[in-house]
């Protein structure tokens, strides 16, 4: 068994190495961590970009790749406290953007502005609990290849996105989008799919 193993199945020492790694009531990691783990730990490309005003809450038990050309913007936050972060090459995370584990974004994505991609939610079952003491969940969300997301939109636990499709500004995705496809409103609806025989974009529901 590994050490990493060791304290995740030894509740005390899970404990203790989160209170080293994580000061109280925060979500980022110590200066220490930053510092000294995390340059030696997580996986950046070659000329790839982070812009001085990003906030990384990375830590060093769970994965954060950015691939090669890649730019995340000032005011984003990636966090893979609860699950990996995977981001590819030549992929764009915009001005704001906020990404939470567990996430994996292909290659030549382009996220706008202030949009929310996050693997994690909270349970509210137990009414006796406040949903902020309660244990979370987290289901991986996948954007494939040559995925354009527009401005303010949200991207829910699980969901995945096909190759080369498109969502519309503020929309918020609560199911898979199939490849080639248009998606746009709150809950995000199909518009539009790419037909290969005609090589147009058609509505969807047209004769």
């Amino acid at each position: 068994m590994s050490i990493i193993s060791k304290i995740k199945s030894n509740p005390k020492l899970k404990k203790l190495a989160l209170t080293m790694l994580i000061p109280k009531n925060e979500s980022r990691p110590r200066l220490w961590v930053r510092w000294f783990l995390n340059p030696f730990k997580h996986k950046r490309g070659t000329k790839s970009v982070i812009r001085s005003r990003t906030r990384l809450d990375v830590f060093p038990f769970n994965q954060f790749v950015l691939g090669n050309e890649s730019v995340i913007e000032d005011f984003a936050t990636i966090n893979n406290g609860v699950g990996d972060v995977i981001i590819g090459h030549k992929t764009f995370i915009g001005l704001g953007d906020v990404i939470i584990g567990p996430v994996r974004i292909g290659n030549h994505v382009m996220l706008a502005q202030n949009i929310v991609v996050s693997g994690l939610n909270h349970g509210y079952e137990d009414v006796e609990v406040p949903p902020s003491l309660q244990k979370v969940s987290c289901k991986e969300i996948v954007i494939s290849d040559n995925v354009w997301i527009g401005a303010n939109s949200v991207i829910t636990a699980g969901v995945t996105l096909g190759k080369h499709c498109v969502i519309g500004a503020g929309s918020v995705v609560t199911k898979d989008v199939p490849a080639y496809t248009v998606a746009v409103g709150n809950p995000a609806r199909l518009i539009k799919k790419y037909n290969p025989e005609s090589g147009l974009w058609e509505k969807i529901g047209s004769s």
